[in-house]
């Protein structure tokens, strides 16, 4: 993925408000790159400690925390979420009519 995609990805994703989530979908979007939701997950994978990027505010089109490869980071995400405000059913899906970022377009857009 071109460094300049994976720099507006991070920019997409710095742009979501506490309290409110993104599809990687929506972000891929956002990024100027439609439909390579995965590329989305490939680059906040591979952030590196510390980086000031909420990542924890990109959740699947289903509304649900993804599958991660790393122990415990999908507990870490919904804790995070929690702590902004955002709720899950007893199913551990959150309401995306609810709690969806409604992006206005990038400067890129």
């Amino acid at each position: 993925m071109p460094d300049s995609v994976r720099a507006r990805i991070y920019e997409a994703v710095r742009r979501i408000p506490v309290g409110k989530v993104a599809t990687y979908g929506q972000v891929a979007t956002l990024a100027g790159a439609r439909g390579h939701a995965r590329q989305v997950g490939y680059a906040l994978h591979d952030l590196p400690d510390g980086a000031e990027i909420p990542w924890h505010r990109v959740i699947n089109a289903r509304g649900e925390i993804s599958v991660r490869s790393s122990p415990g980071a999908d507990v870490e995400q919904k804790t995070l979420l929690e702590a902004e405000g955002v709720e899950f059913d007893a199913l551990g899906k959150i309401d995306l009519s609810r709690f969806r970022w409604r992006a206005r377009p990038a400067p890129w857009e």
